[in-house]
């Protein structure tokens, strides 16, 4: 009979932006034991927004990542289609050691993200391949839980090194 014991930092999840996607990965996470973080400086759409258990942070993504809001423990995901928030989170994301870092989009507007990263943020092919996007695995979803359980399963794929071809 064995214990194992994990020592480190709390596995986190760090929801960068509110939406109905985000709201359902929150509480999927949660339920998981992540520690779950949700940075969104817009109040208007924080207005009647209830998570319990998380922690609400009223600003930027990119300004919470940029002062060690990330560890290697640490999961990021974009999933507001805002690319004032989504955009400088990766931004942010790829200097940092989280082990997961994602955005929602359809393969043409991610195409376009990577594209705009790479002009604009000048970031190079080695960190544009740690973005998944479009995010989450490939299971037909269509509903916002749909699409969170998705996104979570990408994340514990990656958290427990299986490569998309395992599947």
């Amino acid at each position: 009979d064995c214990v194992h014991l994990r020592v480190g930092a709390a596995q986190r999840l760090l929801l960068a932006g509110y939406s109905s996607v985000a709201q359902y990965c929150a509480e999927f996470a949660k339920a998981m034991g992540f520690e779950v973080v949700l940075c969104e400086p817009r109040e208007e759409v924080l207005e009647g927004v209830q998570i319990d258990g998380i922690e609400v942070r009223r600003e930027l993504p990119s300004e919470f990542i940029f002062n060690g809001g990330c560890h290697a423990d640490t999961a990021v995901v974009a999933l507001t289609h805002d690319p004032k928030i989504d955009d400088l989170a990766m931004l942010e994301a790829v200097r940092t050691e989280a082990f997961y870092i994602g955005v929602m989009g359809s393969r043409a507007t991610s195409d376009k993200r990577r594209e705009r990263l790479h002009r604009i943020g000048g970031l190079d092919t080695n960190a544009l391949d740690r973005i998944h996007a479009p995010i989450g695995l490939n299971l037909g979803s269509k509903t916002p839980a749909e699409i969170a359980l998705a996104v979570l399963a990408d994340v514990l794929r990656v958290r427990n090194g299986l490569d998309r071809a395992a599947l």
